[in-house]
């Protein structure tokens, strides 16, 4: 088996040693990730500027590359320019804070990532760990939280894949993982509306000219069911399948075309 690993977090993160650990011994492991912090990229690719790759090394002391550019460029150099042969799985992660929600698909580079493996072929698992302080969200570099758990649960689903692939059409799993948990039964979800309700602060510069910070507050229940309201009441692991095709009911649109 070979195991491609990348995350949004920068290869020196504390979540990607433990993605790798998690699927140690069971296949080939190439580690290919984005050199400093890159959440809320989403699938942005790199295209008006070149790309650097650099052989780099884990917190761990273990081998890596780095790359100049975003989670799905990673991917990309990883599929096509580092590995001999397309891997058999993706993971992206473990990623310092949760990706709930429909709005996560697009701004997450963690669920980027594995947008993008899926669409090369690629069966690919987003995993992502729920924390309690925003300050270590963004961080670039280790982090001080337990991994343990996510870890466990990122081995026991990879393990899964290896051995049964992916249900037709479920192209990737998103995975969240709570911060304490009371339960190890995998929960499977479907994604909540939002994580966050979205505010901007308004601010003035020194020279007295406006500029803005996008920020938000956690949305504390949402439709039961949904990844946002089972993570955040149940405290247990949730699993969302993913299809990359977004397509909507067609006979609706032709009867609203008409």
């Amino acid at each position: 088996m070979r195991i491609l690993i990348t995350n949004d977090d920068g290869v020196n993160s504390s979540g990607i040693v433990a993605a790798k650990n998690a699927v140690e011994g069971l296949g080939k492991i190439n580690v290919v990730a984005p050199a400093t912090q890159q959440s809320g990229i989403g699938h942005a690719l790199t295209l008006f500027e070149p790309i650097r790759v650099n052989k780099s090394t884990l917190m761990d002391g273990t081998n890596a590359h780095s790359v100049s550019g975003t989670p799905t460029d990673a991917v990309i150099i990883g599929i096509y320019e580092i590995m001999d042969e397309k891997p058999d799985l993706l993971i992206s992660g473990i990623n310092v804070g949760e990706n709930l929600g429909m709005a996560e698909l697009t701004t997450s580079g963690t669920i980027g990532a594995a947008m993008e493996a899926a669409a090369n072929g690629v069966h690919a698992l987003s995993v992502s760990l729920q924390v309690t302080r925003d300050d270590i969200k963004f961080h670039d570099g280790h982090v001080d939280i337990d991994l343990d758990f996510a870890q466990k649960i990122t081995r026991k689903l990879s393990k899964r894949i290896i051995k049964k692939g992916l249900p037709d059409g479920v192209d990737f799993l998103n995975v969240n993982i709570p911060s304490h948990p009371e339960s190890h039964k995998i929960n499977l979800t479907r994604l909540g509306k939002r994580m966050y309700s979205i505010h901007i602060q308004k601010r003035l510069d020194p020279r007295g000219r406006e500029y803005y910070w996008i920020d938000g507050d956690p949305v504390e229940l949402d439709e039961e069911g949904t990844d946002v309201h089972t993570l955040r009441t149940c405290n247990c692991p949730t699993v969302t399948p993913i299809s990359l095709d977004c397509t909507s009911n067609l006979n609706l649109m032709k009867d609203w075309l008409d």
